[in-house]
């Protein structure tokens, strides 16, 4: 894989790419890590969608790198989706796919209702529509005992000891319990353990969980400019895996309604996965996912 240096302003973000030397004329796949994880993420996913003609890139999200953190601290939805149209802009694309997984996914639904015209589709993974998660836990209520970390982390000063203590021991349990019977290889802990041991990132890492998931925020109580974008005008295909333990596949049963997605969507739910779905099952996950890039109608769209 190739390196990459995207920008939004003054701050650069680090991407792992592939296929942009031999696939020039290819759609752009722009693929959104989330927490606790790192760019890396996708790496079963971008050499599968170089060998099918498009160029695809991982980018480092805002704050998971020195070089990307905001001086004032931004790690909203709002914020982090405008990095994206940045990153479009940057890579001279009017439109490009997008796919998302945890944080990134809950992006990508943001992005794609700010910027909707700047997208051919999206795909989301194990997190459903970030606009309706408050409505969800209302639906399964037993969420709230799998949010307890999001909790957690509004602990200031405590979780930021916790969440090194031990060499990261709290990030391997959420590992273990997001995905059931799934053993990370040495080499990738390593390289996330690099990730989140770099100056500020634990900060960032924590951040987007202050600005996005207080308890006002998951409940419904407080409104945030993300939380009233209901409304996704972008075809959406959402993945969750059925043994998902960090959210409960069961949300996805009542989080997407037809009003909010005008242009259609998708759910797919992954047996015997977990949260990390495309890294569990990565042959799996590339197939649903060429498959959706390729849908029909995105070729009668760009046609019009």
């Amino acid at each position: 894989m190739d390196i990459k240096t995207l920008t939004n302003g003054s701050l650069k973000f680090t991407a792992y790419c592939c296929g942009f030397d031999t696939n020039p004329a290819g759609r752009v796949v722009i693929c959104l890590h989330g927490f606790p994880d790192n760019a890396n993420s996708f790496r079963f996913q971008l050499p599968a969608l170089a060998a099918a003609g498009y160029r695809a890139i991982a980018p480092t999200l805002r704050g998971y790198e020195p070089s990307s953190q905001p001086a004032d601290g931004d790690y909203s939805f709002v914020a982090l989706a405008r990095d994206v149209v940045a990153w479009i802009d940057g890579l001279g694309e009017a439109r490009v796919h997008l796919v998302g997984h945890d944080w990134g996914a809950g992006i990508a639904y943001v992005a794609g209702a700010l910027a909707p015209e700047r997208f051919h589709s999206l795909t989301t993974i194990a997190v459903p529509h970030a606009a309706r998660f408050a409505d969800g836990i209302r639906k399964v209520p037993g969420q709230l005992a799998k949010s307890w970390y999001m909790m957690f982390f509004q602990l200031r000063g405590i979780a930021e000891i916790a969440l090194e203590r031990n060499d990261w021991s709290l990030i391997k349990k959420l590992w273990r319990d997001w995905s059931p019977g799934y053993e990370l290889a040495e080499e990738t802990w390593a390289d996330l353990r690099t990730t989140f041991a770099a100056a500020g990132v634990k900060k960032a890492m924590l951040g987007y969980y202050r600005h996005n998931a207080s308890p006002g925020v998951l409940m419904g109580w407080k409104k945030t400019a993300a939380s009233t974008l209901t409304k996704v005008p972008v075809r959406t295909l959402a993945i969750t895996g059925a043994d998902d333990g960090c959210i409960d596949t069961r949300l996805y049963d009542h989080v997407f309604l037809d009003e909010d997605f005008p242009n259609g969507f998708r759910v797919e739910r992954i047996q015997h996965a977990g949260h990390f779905a495309h890294q569990e099952k990565p042959e799996e996950i590339n197939r649903l996912l060429l498959d959706w890039l390729k849908d029909p109608s995105e070729g009668e769209e760009s046609a019009r």
